[in-house]
């Protein structure tokens, strides 16, 4: 899955926005698993440094803010109560003091979780530098009047020039972009009708648009709240499509990690034990009978009654020797 993140996305999370963190972790399990590619041209990776300071020059004059103290007519200060909401103010105001230090060493240190997430992330991604020739397809493009991108300005050309010249073909894109030069004026969560068209035309394959990074992870993982359960849902996925005995046992390796399973998960575990000939003719490794005896210990209850019974007899079926190494 090729995705692209348009700096506006990233620099969201410095600012007061819906989205959290764990969509980066989320995202972070995804590139290590495999799953998706995450493209940064290097124009994204300039605009990100230009602007974070922008963005949370911003954010600290509102943290700021907050140490506006209320002010009360003269009738208030004969009640008990003034006294009380003054001395809460003061303390208040102490904390916010601290908060705001500590704020700003953080950022002046880079070493906001933010900072550190997206660090991480730009590491992880295939990097798309600016060349002459990449350069001059967008200058073109913003001279023709051909989306992406505003008059004057070349970010966005420089990136979907980008995309064009480095997404395999016959290969989808999924574009998450809050940037109107991508979003179509008729309908704000689909991209423009020119890039669909242009991007089926030169690549065979189709593009996909998400206002936000918390939209592609509902429409494609919707039942996964946190990273954790993103790389044991992948984990599961991987063991139920293994196609060799080594897949088998990197699965089984990250699967052991974890001590509880919903019902759903269970049985999609279960399945391939039995039906997948990559996984069941391995059953008496020491490492998969061991994953499966504690997945029958601790879930049995959870799985249909032929099916343990048939991963019962299945484990029972090991020859001692192999029982004793397990």
């Amino acid at each position: 899955m090729n995705l692209f993140i348009d700096t506006n996305v990233f620099l969201s999370f410095f600012h007061l926005s819906s989205d959290d963190l764990e969509e980066l972790n989320k995202l972070t399990v995804l590139i290590e698993k495999g799953e998706v590619t995450l493209w940064l041209p290097e124009q994204v990776d300039d605009e990100f440094s230009r602007n974070r300071e922008n963005k949370l020059s911003d954010s600290m004059k509102r943290l700021a803010e907050q140490k506006k103290k209320p002010q009360f007519p003269q009738i208030c200060k004969d009640y008990e109560e003034y006294d009380e909401i003054r001395e809460l103010q003061e303390q208040f105001g102490m904390k916010l003091s601290t908060l705001v230090d500590k704020v700003a060493g953080d950022v002046s240190e880079r070493t906001l979780k933010a900072d550190q997430k997206i660090s991480e992330l730009f590491d992880k991604a295939g990097f798309i530098e600016t060349s002459e020739q990449l350069l001059a397809r967008a200058r073109r493009r913003m001279d023709v009047g051909n989306p992406p991108g505003k008059n004057g300005s070349l970010g966005d050309a420089i990136n979907w020039e980008a995309l064009l010249e480095n997404v395999p073909n016959k290969e989808d894109l999924y574009i998450v972009a809050d940037d109107k030069d991508y979003y179509s004026i008729l309908d704000e969560q689909k991209p423009k009708d020119f890039l669909i068209d242009e991007w089926d035309h030169k690549k065979e394959s189709n593009v996909f648009f998400y206002r936000r990074l918390s939209q592609f992870f509902k429409e494609h993982y919707p039942d996964i709240q946190l990273a954790s359960e993103l790389e044991k849902e992948l984990a599961i996925r991987s063991l139920a499509e293994s196609f060799s005995f080594a897949a088998t046992h990197a699965a089984i390796a990250t699967l052991s990690s974890y001590t509880e399973f919903t019902q759903a998960q269970v049985s999609e575990l279960v399945e391939p034990a039995l039906t997948n000939n990559q996984v069941n003719w391995i059953v008496c490794d020491s490492d998969v009978k061991q994953f499966f005896l504690a997945l029958l210990n601790s879930h049995g209850e959870l799985m249909k009654e032929d099916e343990r019974e048939q991963l019962e007899n299945n484990l029972q079926s090991c020859d001692p020797e192999e029982e004793e190494d397990a």
